[in-house]
C-alpha cells in the first residue's frame, strides 16, 4: 500500500512536541486541517467577509454564495435529494439537540430508543427530552461492543416508538453498526431514525438516499474541516413536522405582535448569524476529499487501522475492547497494571497524542466493566512508521508503569 501522498498538505504535522516529532493519533476527537482549508478560511476573512442573507452589497453576496455553494457540496457528498434538507449547525451535538428538543415539544406519546453504544451527545439529549415530555426512554443493549439487533426489534415490536437514535460508528470501539438494518426495522414499526454520523462521515461512504435514514448528523472538524460547524440532514417531510427551538433573525417569515410564522427550509432552523468562515472551510474540506480520491483515502485508512490493530494486539498485557465484524476509525484498549491516564501522559512526553478517559461514552464502557481506556484513532495522513513508533513506545511505557505498580 502506497503511503503517504496526503501528509504534505497538513502543516501541523511539522510540529515538535517536547523536541520530538508530533504523532497525532487523536483524530476521533478532532482531525487536522490541510493547508487548502486553512488558506480558504483565511481568504474569506481577508477578502470577502460579510454577513449572509442580509444585504445586496458585494461582500454579503460573495459570502452568501460561498455558504450556499457549501450547502450544495454537502448535499452532493451525502447524496441528499435537495439542499433544503441541509441545515448548518454548530456541531453533531447541536444537530442532535435541535431534533431532540423539537420532538420533546410534541405530545404524541411515542417513546425514544437509543443504545448503550452512544456518545453522550446521542444519549443525554433524548434522555432529557423524554424526562421533560413524559415519553418513555429505551436503551437498546450492546453485547461485546456490538448492537443486539434482536433486542432492538423487541423494543420496537412491543412499544410505541417515535424515533430510534443510533451511531453510525462507535467512538470507543470503532464498531460499524448495521444502520441499514436498524433503519429498516424502525420504519417497519413506524419509527423515524436519526444517525449520529460524527465518526462515520469521513471513514465510510454516506448515501442518505440509499440508507433511507430520516436524519443524519455530523461535524466538520471530524472530516478535516474547522471546529464550530455541523450539519443536520433531514428528510424534508420530517423537518417540516418539527417546530423550531431557536428563534431570531433569518428564520422567520412574518413577525406580528400576536404570532410569528417561520421561514422556509432550511433557514427556519438557522437562527442568527452562523459560523460563515467555518461553513466555507467545510466546503473546502469536502472539495479536498473529492479531489484527492476519497475512496483511496478510505482504503488507506482501513489498511492503517488494521495494521495498528495487529500491532497493538501483539503487545503484552493489552486488551482491546470489542471485536466487531467491521471496524472504522478507532481502537480502544486497557492495560493490566497501568492506568489509561498515565499511559497517555507518558506517550505525550514522547510526542504521541492519544485520547484517554471515558470518551463521553460511559454506558458502553460499563458493558466492558471499565471506566476509562486509551483510544487510538489514526487518519489518512498518518503513516505505518508512526504506528510502529507508537507501539514501540507503548510497550516501553507499559513495562515502566507495571514495574512501579507491582
Amino acid at each position: 500500500m502506497q503511503e503517504n501522498i496526503w501528509r504534505k498538505d497538513f502543516p501541523i504535522l511539522e510540529t515538535k512536541v517536547y523536541g520530538k516529532p508530533l504523532i497525532y493519533l487523536d483524530n476521533g476527537a478532532t482531525s487536522q486541517m490541510p493547508s487548502q482549508v486553512i488558506n480558504r478560511i483565511y481568504e474569506h476573512y481577508q477578502k470577502e467577509h460579510g454577513n449572509i442573507h442580509r444585504g445586496i452589497h458585494y461582500l454579503s453576496e460573495e459570502s452568501t454564495k460561498a455558504v450556499e455553494d457549501t450547502r450544495e457540496l454537502v448535499k452532493n457528498y451525502i447524496n441528499a435529494k435537495n439542499v433544503e434538507s441541509i441545515i448548518f449547525t454548530q456541531n453533531t451535538t447541536d444537530s442532535i439537540n435541535i431534533v431532540a428538543a423539537s420532538i420533546g415539544l410534541e405530545n404524541d406519546g411515542g417513546g425514544i430508543v437509543t443504545t448503550e453504544m452512544e456518545h453522550h451527545s446521542n444519549f443525554v439529549p433524548w434522555q432529557q427530552a423524554c424526562k421533560h415530555s413524559g415519553r418513555q426512554f429505551f436503551v437498546s443493549p450492546v453485547v461485546d461492543g456490538e448492537l443486539d439487533i434482536d433486542e432492538l426489534e423487541n423494543i420496537l415490536k412491543n412499544n410505541s416508538i417515535r424515533l430510534v437514535a443510533c451511531a453510525h460508528v462507535s467512538n470507543v470501539t470503532g464498531t460499524v453498526n448495521p444502520i441499514k438494518r436498524v433503519i429498516e426495522l424502525a420504519h417497519k414499526y413506524g419509527a423515524e431514525v436519526l444517525i449520529d454520523g460524527a465518526q462515520g462521515i469521513l471513514h465510510l461512504p454516506v448515501d442518505v438516499e440509499e440508507l433511507g435514514c430520516d436524519y443524519y448528523c455530523f461535524s466538520a472538524h471530524k472530516m478535516i474541516g474547522p471546529t464550530g460547524v455541523g450539519v443536520l440532514y433531514g428528510k424534508t417531510d420530517c423537518l417540516e413536522k418539527l417546530e423550531p427551538v431557536r428563534y431570531g433573525g433569518g428564520m422567520v417569515d412574518e413577525v406580528l405582535e400576536e404570532n410569528t410564522t417561520w421561514g422556509n427550509l432550511p433557514y427556519r432552523f438557522e437562527a442568527g448569524t452562523p459560523n460563515i468562515g467555518g461553513i466555507i472551510g467545510l466546503g473546502e474540506a469536502i472539495k479536498y476529499l473529492m479531489e484527492h480520491d476519497v475512496e483511496l483515502i478510505r482504503k488507506y485508512e482501513d489498511y492503517l487501522l488494521n495494521y495498528a490493530y495487529e500491532k497493538i494486539s501483539s503487545i503484552e498485557h493489552v486488551k482491546i475492547l470489542g471485536h466487531p465484524a467491521k471496524r472504522a476509525g478507532a481502537i480502544s484498549f486497557v492495560v493490566d497494571g497501568a492506568h489509561p491516564y498515565d499511559i497517555a501522559s507518558m506517550l505525550d512526553k514522547a510526542g504521541i497524542a492519544v485520547r484517554s478517559g471515558s470518551h463521553c461514552a460511559q454506558p458502553i464502557l460499563r458493558t466492558f466493566d471499565v471506566t476509562a481506556t486509551v483510544r487510538v484513532t489514526p487518519n489518512f495522513y498518518n503513516t505505518r512508521e508512526e504506528i510502529d513508533y507508537f507501539c514501540q513506545t507503548l510497550d516501553k511505557v507499559i513495562n515502566m508503569l507495571r514495574k512501579y505498580s507491582i
